[in-house]
């Protein structure tokens, strides 16, 4: 789960830097997350499972190592793939400017 986590929080931080907006470093995976909501206006639900899914990667990582299952990966790597898709079709119509490399 844990690359997959990274590659949607990568989506969401570019998404965010795009728009002129760097997070603190305090709560900055939650704040990227909720900023999503700002930048690509993703939907209510996709936030909340990427969030979810982002506390339960904090257990697994910080505090109990058997929280994760298969599903949450599985899940994990869908929104993994879908934010990739929606913020680069959101830089390319948005920052055009930006999406030379995309």
């Amino acid at each position: 789960m844990g690359i997959a986590y990274n590659a949607a929080l990568q989506a969401a931080t570019a998404a965010s830097s795009a728009a002129g907006y760097r997070a603190k470093r305090e709560g900055h995976h939650y704040r990227v997350i909720q900023s999503l909501a700002f930048t690509i206006e993703a939907n209510q639900s996709l936030i909340r499972r990427f969030d979810k899914l982002r506390q339960k990667r904090n257990i697994s990582d910080y505090e109990r190592t058997d929280t994760v299952t298969e599903s949450d990966a599985a899940a994990m790597l869908s929104i993994a793939k879908q934010l990739r898709r929606d913020v680069e079709r959101w830089i390319r119509l948005n920052h055009p400017e930006l999406a030379k490399d995309l």
